[in-house]
């Protein structure tokens, strides 16, 4: 994981709501207080004419060009506040004018930029072309001037922007390594430009697969999330065009994307070809970690939208794993029917009538590694839990792990990329995460928030300073022990080298099992419909 780091956004807005509340809180109060009723007749005649008086005073002021401006302009500043408050799910730039370039750097953690019109690639320079009719009207968004000679010598000021498509625009040490590119607005005069190789009919989105890809929280939270975001109002009549390509990649996530995608993506750096396209998107939406606010999207899609499509995307390989595994299961119940009796076959039936909840624990190796993960499995099944231990590796195909959790009931993990898996379960299942010393802040704001979110019961079980490795190899005063936050404030090196890679976890199973007792009956009156209570 790159940084453990957190980024606030203002919400526009709130201080207008707190005024609005107190006016309206004045004004009720001023009309209850019975200030109408005791004004008498004689009162009001006054007050008529001091309003008469005031009036011939200040007509001049109240009717200048000035004053009528700033009335003018304040009625249209509620009425623009007003239509914002409606269109608040509509990103910026997502309708613009053709021969426009629109871009939106108000974000922290990326930048987007839209191209509308004839759109045409040239990867020898790492540069898109927007090529605009001799009566187009003027562009947006105006950056740096780029000046080219025409045809007769003169020289012609372009449009300019500078792109780097990747979500985690706050981080320069990583941002480094991201190809930039160039998003150039020219007049169609000149007779120059690149002819399309190859003419496509739907819009293009561009991104970078490199950065932090090769963990998966990172491929999830950094790509495929923001890629979900800004592409899934399309209907899958877009293209992909990616920077930093990696084969590997798309056979990874190649179900994800053609859910997402009708068309084959493209190599930008790879294919030297040019691509005209009639709009293009540079750069990814992100909204949060892990997560997908539906307030921010059109028609309203969530996290749980997002999942589903996780669903459609893997279901067709488990099908696939299912039937399989039937035909094996097949063939060793025809060579075993002879073996087993009549009685035997009707109590596994029996059996087979109560859901026993399954539990899937995700296992690491080195860091992080619970010790005793054997015990922890025994403990388990006597609890009554129908246990998986799974153990992923970059390789491990996702279809298989979502089909193991998709069909779990509790997961155990503890904190580190792998517990991006949550996204896998479905809501209503119960993640608990075992929060190492030192990891307290980026397991709740990685996993545990975003974890609520998508509608798991989640539990967050912070160990104890004698169930770390840390315990045996530092003084008992020592900061590394005693006060985790002071260590991590020293600097991401010492969090990675201290908590994420130098220490393992040996779970004090009499606590742990006070949680885990408490998923099992969760999960089990859930799935059998009646109480079934198991002592701790």
């Amino acid at each position: 994981m790159g940084r453990y780091q957190r980024h606030h956004q203002w919400r526009k807005g709130e201080k207008h709501t707190e005024d609005d509340e107190e006016s309206q809180t004045f004004l009720m109060e001023f009309a209850n207080s019975g200030y109408y009723k005791r004004t008498s007749p004689k009162l009001l005649y006054l007050l008529f004419l001091s309003f008469l008086s005031c009036s011939f005073i200040l007509a001049p002021h109240l009717f200048s060009t000035n004053t009528t401006f700033s009335l003018l302009y304040s009625t249209m500043v509620e009425n623009e506040g007003l239509a914002a408050e409606m269109d608040v799910n509509i990103p910026l730039c997502s309708s613009i004018a053709n021969g426009t370039i629109c871009c939106d750097r108000s974000s922290i953690r990326s930048d987007i930029c839209v191209m509308k019109g004839d759109v045409r690639t040239y990867s020898a320079s790492s540069s898109i072309f927007l090529y605009r009719s001799k009566d187009g009207s003027s562009l947006k968004n105006y950056v740096a001037g780029v000046v080219e000679e025409n045809e007769e010598g003169e020289t012609e000021e372009l449009e300019h922007e500078k792109v780097k498509p990747y979500t985690r625009k706050w981080e320069k040490s990583v941002m480094d390594t991201i190809d930039e590119l160039q998003l150039i607005a020219k007049k169609d005069t000149l007779g120059m430009h690149h002819q399309c190789d190859v003419q496509h009919d739907v819009p293009a989105v561009f991104f970078s697969t490199g950065g932090y890809t090769g963990n998966v929280y990172h491929e999830f939270n950094d790509g495929i999330m923001p890629l979900y975001i800004t592409s899934q109002h399309f209907n899958k009549k877009v293209i992909f065009v990616m920077l930093d390509y990696h084969s590997w990649w798309i056979t990874k996530y190649g179900d994800i994307l053609s859910q997402l995608s009708d068309y084959p993506p493209i190599d930008f750096s790879g294919d030297k070809r040019t691509h005209c396209f009639p709009e293009v998107t540079v750069g990814l939406r992100i909204h949060d970690e892990l997560t997908v606010d539906a307030s921010l999207m059109e028609g309203n899609m969530g996290i749980v939208d997002f999942r589903n499509l996780l669903d459609r995307a893997y279901w067709p390989r488990i099908r696939s794993l299912i039937q399989d595994e039937e035909r094996e299961a097949q063939e060793k119940l025809s060579a075993s029917l002879t073996s087993e009796s009549p009685l035997e076959i009707e109590n596994e039936v029996q059996e087979d009538q109560v859901r026993k909840p399954k539990l899937v624990i995700i296992s690491r190796n080195g860091s992080r590694a619970i010790t005793n993960e054997n015990l922890l499995v025994k403990m388990a099944e006597e609890i009554g839990f129908e246990v998986n231990v799974l153990r992923p590796d970059p390789t491990t195909e996702l279809a298989k792990i979502y089909r193991a959790l998709n069909a779990s009931d509790v997961m155990i993990g503890v904190h580190g990329a792998a517990m991006t898996h949550f996204l896998f379960m479905k809501p209503g299942s119960v993640f608990i995460q075992v929060v190492p010393l030192g990891t307290e802040w980026a397991a709740e704001e990685y996993y545990g928030e975003p974890a609520r979110k998508l509608g798991l019961k989640y539990i967050g079980y912070q160990i104890l300073t004698r169930e770390s490795s840390l315990y045996d190899k530092y003084d008992k005063d020592d900061p590394v022990l005693r006060d985790p936050k002071s260590v991590s404030k020293m600097g991401w090196e010492y969090t990675k080298k201290i908590y994420l890679d130098g220490q393992t976890v040996r779970l004090d199973l009499g606590r742990f099992r006070k949680r885990l007792v408490r998923a099992y009956d969760y999960m089990y009156h859930r799935l059998n419909k009646h109480p079934h209570i198991q002592s701790q």
